[in-house]
């Protein structure tokens, strides 16, 4: 990634002061027209972005930030892990000046997005259900303050970030399975390019290991019910599974839905362990032992933890939410 152009860069591109540079940048009125136009054409071809400091210096915040959420709406709209997210942002800056902007792309085709975060369009962002492709919001963290929800694929020293510790969380669902006595145990995992997806299955693994099993499969879903459905028809093609792991509770209630389409039963012959605990967990039939992360919990902070960098504190870096096994009837 290349780095960022400065202020001193800008100054010798437009032939002018970096004074006169900076008082572009902050609105100032004192400047001639033609040093006016030299300083916006270099801003352009440099890509400059005000550095934080600055940034606070001028008089232009919108008191708005953006939720941006690199996935398409269907998969937006269709999951209740983000309506407990949204819930909690807004809960958290109930209180405060500031306005939540939506940003939902899976990608970012022209730097639509990218632009109207990097030319000033809010103040700051969360960023949600990211994929180690999802280059642009790289872009973005380097033009504005970011908490992140879930550690980033290339995570700096700099950033914020708000998680649960998705390895334990998966060791304790997967220990669930072999408790009650089930030996050829499957999972069902959400998409591998999200490193929650990855430490999912990795706390799957060790807790298999320790055991001394090996897992039956290991098929990949999206984290949506449709691809839960499908990957328990690719489970049930091969050597039979006593137990799945299944790293959503949407994928869980669509794998439910196919076993027992297949005249599968559940607990009985196959048992499940979700994860989220979801109203999803509940309306399932029958209701889902699941891995209860607290979302709601995860908005709020992360806003949280936004305001107090936007006022000029220094919250932590690293914020671990807790998580607990929900014991219901399908395992």
């Amino acid at each position: 990634m290349s780095s960022r152009a400065t202020i001193e860069e800008v100054a010798s591109a437009a032939g002018v002061s970096r004074s006169t540079v900076s008082r572009v940048v902050n609105g100032s009125t004192a400047v001639s027209p033609e040093a006016f136009s030299a300083v916006q054409a270099a801003i352009a071809e440099l890509s400059y972005v005000p550095n934080r400091a600055a940034r606070s210096l001028a008089s232009r915040q919108t008191n708005a930030i953006a939720l941006i959420v690199p996935e398409d709406t269907t998969r937006f709209f269709g999951d209740p892990f983000f309506a407990a997210i949204v819930a909690g942002i807004t809960g958290a800056l109930r209180g405060s000046d500031y306005l939540l902007n939506l940003l939902i792309a899976s990608d970012d085709p022209g730097d639509k997005m990218t632009s109207f975060v990097r030319n000033g369009g809010v103040d700051g962002a969360l960023i949600i259900s990211h994929h180690t492709s999802d280059a642009f919001i790289d872009r973005i963290a380097d033009a504005v303050p970011v908490v992140w929800g879930g550690r980033p694929a290339h995570q700096r020293p700099s950033e914020y970030v708000v998680d649960v510790d998705n390895i334990a969380a998966a060791r304790t669902a997967t220990q669930r399975l072999i408790d009650i006595g089930r030996t050829r145990i499957a999972t069902i995992t959400g998409p591998v390019t999200m490193l929650a997806s990855v430490d999912r299955l990795r706390g799957f693994r060790s807790a298999l290991a320790d055991a001394g099993l090996t897992p039956v499969a290991e098929e990949e879903g999206d984290y949506g019910e449709g691809s839960g459905a499908e990957a328990a028809r690719r489970l049930l093609a091969g050597p039979r599974p006593d137990a799945v792991f299944v790293a959503s509770d949407l994928m869980a209630r669509g794998a439910l839905t196919a076993l027992r389409g297949a005249g599968v039963r559940v607990p009985e012959d196959v048992a499940i362990v979700g994860f989220d605990d979801s109203q999803v967990a509940l309306s399932a039939d029958p209701q889902l032992t699941t891995v209860r992360q607290p979302m709601y919990e995860m908005g709020q902070t992360m806003a949280s933890i936004l305001l107090s960098r936007l006022a000029g504190h220094e919250p932590p870096q690293v914020t671990t939410l807790s998580t607990e096994l929900v014991v219901r009837d399908s395992a």
